[in-house]
């Protein structure tokens, strides 16, 4: 069973007179209770997957083909009116920056109510008890109190669990969770991804994207993992088998950049060049300009994703 299921997503920007690929023929399914994390280098179009499953990209970007299903709603297909239903009730987000995603002209308390009363139909006596909970279980000290406060008034870590009670407020199916620690520090963004896993997933059977850079975060609260790169994904499996035996070059170069695994592994390394721009993708496999592995057939054949003993998902000529 899935909650979320992205079928051969294919999303475009419009620039310099052509529309041009930032994510290509993705496909991946959210399980419930599951934390299904999205990683790569800033870049690869793991942002432009949550806003495609949202709904909410730009003027300038489309969705060119494929179809997000979530549950037996085709969200590629749904009108405004279905999609403003179902955002906050079945399908929410996380933002990166909560100082942003907070509107600073109405307090936290209205905010966090409005969602209520727009998705479950509650009087404000009601909805305002339910924003005093939900400010609790996120832990927010003297909530009642601090109902009343703006945005401005809160630390980083204070608004994104503001973020996360607004987002958690419905209890929906699916949430899609884009950098929610980037600016916070590293006992902050602990208690966040607690919050996320305790709150949506072990007490309420919430599938989880996590979209992030942090392999460290991967390693910490998912489940599974999808490895992209420039709008693909390269690789794709169980958490604890991409960290032991990962499979393709850009997998295995991301965790050997990474001190607690390069040291490990004795290979404590740079990958050279950066991520292609989306006017200028190499033919075919994307990563072959910077893979210390490539061949002839890699720069001008694109290697499927493929299932391979012990059930991980490989896109690499290297194990044909």
């Amino acid at each position: 069973m899935s909650l979320l299921s992205v079928r051969h997503l294919t999303t475009e920007f419009y620039s310099g007179g052509r529309w041009l690929e930032a994510v290509s023929d993705v496909s991946f399914d959210l399980r419930p209770g599951e934390i299904l994390g999205l990683v790569g280098e800033s870049g690869c179009g793991k942002s432009t997957i949550a806003y495609s499953v949202m709904r909410l990209l730009a003027k300038n970007a489309r969705i060119s083909g494929g179809e997000v299903w979530l549950g037996d709603v085709n969200l590629t297909a749904a009108d405004d009116g279905r999609l403003q239903d179902l955002r906050g009730s079945r399908l929410s987000m996380i933002f990166q920056d909560p100082m942003t995603a907070l509107d600073s002209l109405f307090t936290v308390g209205h905010q966090v109510i409005e969602t209520l009363q727009e998705h479950l139909d509650l009087d404000a006596a009601a909805a305002r008890a339910r924003a005093l909970e939900l400010l609790r279980q996120v832990g927010i000290p003297a909530a009642e109190e601090r109902l009343n406060a703006y945005p401005y008034q809160f630390s980083g870590g204070m608004s994104q669990r503001i973020a996360l009670a607004i987002a958690i407020s419905c209890q929906p199916q699916v949430l899609i969770a884009d950098e929610p620690t980037t600016a916070l520090d590293v006992t902050i963004q602990a208690q966040i991804l607690h919050l996320i896993r305790r709150l949506m997933v072990e007490e309420g059977g919430t599938g989880v994207l996590l979209i992030t850079h942090d392999l460290g975060v991967v390693a910490q609260v998912c489940d599974r993992v999808a490895v992209m790169y420039a709008g693909k994904i390269v690789e794709f499996g169980a958490v604890e088998s991409i960290f032991s035996d990962p499979l393709h070059p850009y997998t295995q170069a991301l965790l050997n950049s990474l001190p607690s695994q390069g040291i490990k592994r004795g290979a404590l390394e740079n990958i050279r060049g950066r991520v292609p721009s989306l006017d200028d993708r190499p033919t075919g496999c994307r990563f072959h300009p910077r893979c210390p592995h490539a061949r002839d057939i890699c720069r001008v054949e694109a290697p499927p994703l493929l299932r391979r003993a012990g059930g991980q998902e490989v896109a690499c000529v290297l194990y044909d």
